[in-house]
C-alpha cells in the first residue's frame, strides 16, 4: 500500500513545531538538495551580475568565480543532517553555518552593495579575493541581526498549501519565520517520501 504524501506533511509540520531536528533532517535528500540550492543561488548571482556592467568590466569574472565558490562552501556547510538538526532544535539561534548560507543568499539577490564593491575593488587595486572576503563579513553580520530578528518576529503558515507536482510529486508552499518557502517531496519507493528540493525566495 502507497503512503499518502498528506500524512508526511503532516509528520513533517508536527516535527517542525516540538523542534524535532533528527526527524527533519532524515527526510531531506541531500544529494539533490545541496545542488539545486547551489544553482538557485549560481543562477540569480549571475542574473544580479547582468545589472552591473561595469563591475563586470573590472572584474566580474573573478568576482563570479569568488561568489559561487562562497555560495557553495556556504551550502555544503548549511545543508548537512547535523546542520539541520541543530537549526531546528534551536529555532531562533543562527550558527556560523547558517550565517554563510543567509549571507550566500544576500549576495546572490543583490542585497550587497556592489556599488561600494566597486569602489573597495579600486581601492584594494583590484584585489577581488580582499573585496570579497570582506563584503561577506559585513553582509554575514547584517544577515545575522536580520536571521535573528525574523527567528523571533517572523510567521510561520498555519495552514501551508500542499499540491501535487506530478505522479511522484508533492509540493508545500507556506511561510517558515516570514520567508515565504516552496518543499518538493518525491516519492522514493512504497511509503517514503524525501524531501528533493527546496525552492528559496
Amino acid at each position: 500500500m502507497q503512503a499518502p504524501p498528506y500524512y508526511s506533511a503532516y509528520q513533517l509540520k508536527n516535527a517542525y513545531e516540538v523542534k524535532d531536528g533528527a526527524a527533519i533532517a532524515a527526510t531531506i535528500d541531500y544529494e539533490q538538495v545541496r545542488p539545486s540550492i547551489q544553482h538557485q543561488l549560481t543562477d540569480q548571482f549571475a542574473t544580479t551580475m547582468t545589472k552591473y556592467p561595469l563591475i563586470a568590466e573590472l572584474g566580474g569574472d573573478a568576482l563570479t568565480q569568488a561568489a559561487n565558490g562562497f555560495i557553495t562552501k556556504a551550502v555544503d556547510g548549511a545543508i548537512t543532517p547535523q546542520n539541520i538538526e541543530k537549526v531546528i532544535n534551536t529555532q531562533g539561534q543562527a550558527n556560523t553555518a547558517t550565517k554563510e548560507l543567509a549571507a550566500a543568499w544576500a549576495i546572490a539577490s543583490d542585497q550587497v552593495d556592489l556599488r561600494n564593491l566597486i569602489q573597495s575593488l579600486i581601492i584594494q587595486r583590484g584585489d577581488v579575493d580582499a573585496v570579497v572576503k570582506s563584503q561577506i563579513q559585513q553582509v554575514m553580520k547584517k544577515q545575522a541581526a536580520e536571521l535573528e530578528q525574523q527567528a523571533a518576529q517572523g510567521n510561520d503558515s498555519d495552514k501551508p498549501t500542499l499540491s501535487y507536482c506530478g505522479i511522484n510529486c508533492f509540493a508545500i508552499s507556506g511561510q517558515v519565520k516570514g520567508y515565504p518557502l516552496t518543499i518538493e517531496m518525491q516519492r522514493q519507493g512504497l511509503i517514503q517520501w524525501k524531501i528533493v528540493d527546496i525552492v528559496l525566495p
